[in-house]
C-alpha cells in the first residue's frame, strides 16, 4: 500500500496538508486547533477505525442472513495530556437497526462485533498493540432477539 501527504507554501491556510491513497482519492488534513476544512490525522485514524470494523460487521451480518437496515459505529476517544498525544482508551458504540419486520439477533450481532474485533480489522489490530479499545452494542429499535 502506498500513501503520501502533501503540504505546500502555496495553500491558503498553511495548516492543510492534502494526504493521498494509492487508490487516488484524496483528504483534507487540517492541523489547525478548529479543524474547519477537514480532520485532523488523529480524527482520520478513529474514523477509520470506525469504518474498518463497520465494513466487517456489515459483511458478517449479511452473511448471517440477518435484516440489517443501518450499523452506526461512533467513537470516543482519551489521548494523552503530552506530545506524542496518544489514544489512551477508545470506547466504540454499534448502534444496529433491523429493517421494518425484521428482528435481530443479538448473538449474531455481537458474534460480528466480536470477529471484528479480534480477527478481521487491521485498525483495530494495529491499535490494540498500544490502546485498549473497549465496544458495546445499542439496539435503538429495542431488545432483539436473543
Amino acid at each position: 500500500m502506498i500513501a503520501r501527504s502533501e503540504w505546500t507554501s502555496t495553500e491558503p491556510n498553511p495548516s492543510i496538508f492534502i494526504g493521498h491513497s494509492q487508490s487516488g482519492h484524496t483528504i483534507r488534513f487540517d492541523a489547525s486547533p478548529e479543524h474547519v476544512e477537514g480532520p485532523s490525522p488523529m480524527e482520520a485514524v478513529l474514523a477509520a477505525l470506525c469504518g474498518c470494523t463497520s465494513v466487517d460487521v456489515v459483511s458478517i451480518l449479511k452473511k448471517k442472513r440477518q435484516p440489517l437496515a443501518t450499523l452506526t459505529v461512533s467513537a470516543i476517544a482519551e489521548q494523552a495530556e503530552d506530545s506524542p498525544r496518544v489514544f489512551t482508551r477508545i470506547r466504540l458504540t454499534y448502534a444496529v437497526t433491523a429493517t421494518s419486520g425484521g428482528q435481530l439477533s443479538r448473538k449474531a450481532v455481537e458474534d460480528a462485533v466480536h470477529l471484528s474485533k479480534e480477527k478481521y480489522c487491521s485498525v483495530s489490530a494495529m491499535l490494540e498493540k498500544s490502546v485498549k479499545i473497549e465496544f458495546m452494542v445499542d439496539f435503538p429499535d429495542g431488545d432483539p432477539l436473543p
